[in-house]
């Protein structure tokens, strides 16, 4: 339950959703909000197999931080078929330094709820998690 260094619990959508993401790949993406009126993370939207990353990108808010996973398919140099999960902690700059310390001091405990993450990406404007650097950090 609540974290003793941030006191943040995860509700159990968090972790289902997540599973359904990895194992039955029934979502594209995953945005979590902490709700800080129950000290608890909790899922904000689901987005459907179809739904490609500007959606997801589009589904940030501006100037509000969020957790978020995409399930990012790519092909190797290879010609591989590939699929990696990534996580995105999303704190752009014009967000509330409080929400920014909230998000930042929840993120390793949130993550270790999350198991089959593959690769973390840091962001604070949309550029810093430009389709480019997601597949530069994917192969």
């Amino acid at each position: 339950m609540a974290n003793s260094s941030s006191g943040m619990a995860v509700s159990d959508e968090c972790k289902l959703k997540f599973l359904e993401l990895k194992a039955k790949r029934n979502y594209r993406f995953i945005v979590f909000k902490i709700d800080e009126s129950i000290q608890q993370v909790m899922v904000e939207k689901l987005g459907s197999p179809e739904e490609s990353y500007d959606d997801f990108s589009n589904s940030l808010p501006d100037n509000e931080c969020r957790y978020a996973v995409f399930d990012f398919d790519f092909t190797t140099n290879e010609n591989v078929q590939k699929s990696k999960i990534f996580f995105i902690a999303w704190a752009p700059d014009t967000s509330r330094v409080r929400s920014k310390m909230l998000y930042a001091s929840s993120k390793d405990r949130f993550k270790r709820e999350l198991d089959g993450i593959q690769v973390e990406l840091q962001a604070t404007d949309p550029s810093e998690m430009s389709m480019d650097i997601v597949k530069s950090r994917a192969i």
